[in-house]
């Protein structure tokens, strides 16, 4: 269908985090964390940069409900808990041998992980084995309502993000229920989305760009008293004062990049870069 230029003006936006490579995608929605300008070559289409982060979020999901015991979700009553949600798809043995090198050196600490199928779990916990972590000390939790889903994360201590396809819609759950995610900034646009929403959020700290400080700053935050609880506070403020959250102010930036787009096409000049200002 677009192929055949089923419309005058195509863009992308969401779905797909990356370019698609062809050339009747005219334009992809994006932000300046997410595609920078010194990347915007690697793209086929032309860029629309929003002025804050691109990506938006349900800001009426509701956060009350009955509190949680870590024993009504399968977690120990003590203990630092390690949480990723993300699909399990995207670990990466890597990122998964890191994962246990944190449990090796933070004691009673566990890892929280999305119960995929059953087949994934017990090769999750054969590999754990394989580090020599026991298979206990990782946790799977099925599928669960939001309201459940934001209750149990506000259980955890920290959101560890994988690499190089990194959350986005969970690293946004997380950050709107007041868990801090330590993302790995790369290259691709996959690996930046959380980036961008951190730094929206105000905490460039959980924002790493190496294999080794994403270790050495998990390491950091669960064996610090104080820290975490800092990022916490300034993220709650965050959200309260819908810097990080602002679906009106982007919905209005999102009307703004569309209505310059179809002007750009009744003038017939061809799709170009734009930089949407606050």
């Amino acid at each position: 269908m677009f192929a055949a230029r089923c419309a005058p003006v195509q863009a992308s936006y969401l779905g797909y985090p990356g370019t698609t490579g062809v050339d009747y995608i005219d334009y992809l929605i994006a932000d300046a964390v997410t595609i920078p300008a010194s990347h915007r070559q690697h793209y086929s289409e032309q860029i629309i940069t929003l002025p804050g982060c691109f990506m938006p979020h349900d800001t009426t999901q509701a956060l009350v409900v009955p509190p949680l015991t870590r024993a009504e979700a399968g977690l120990p009553e003590q203990g630092f808990v390690f949480r990723c949600y993300n699909s399990s798809y995207k670990i990466l043995p890597e990122t998964f041998a890191c994962w246990m090198r944190l449990l090796q050196q933070v004691d009673g600490s566990v890892l929280w992980l999305n119960a995929d199928n059953p087949a994934t779990t017990a090769n999750l916990r054969a590999q754990a084995l394989a580090h020599g972590i026991a298979h206990d000390r990782l946790v799977f939790a099925d599928r669960a309502s939001l309201p459940l889903h934001h209750a149990r994360n506000r259980l955890a201590d920290l959101f560890l993000d994988t690499f190089p396809y990194g959350a986005h819609s969970t690293g946004a759950d997380a950050l709107w229920s007041g868990l801090p995610v330590l993302t790995r900034r790369g290259a691709s646009f996959a690996s930046r989305v959380c980036a961008s929403l951190l730094l929206q959020a105000g905490l460039p700290e959980l924002v790493t760009e190496s294999a080794a400080d994403y270790e050495r700053q998990a390491l950091h935050l669960a064996t610090s008293i104080t820290l975490l609880p800092v990022l916490r506070d300034r993220l709650q403020i965050r959200c309260s004062q819908q810097s990080l959250f602002n679906t009106p102010q982007l919905t209005r930036d999102l009307q703004r990049a569309l209505v310059w787009m179809h002007k750009n096409a009744l003038a017939h000049s061809p799709p170009a870069h734009l930089e949407l200002t606050s």
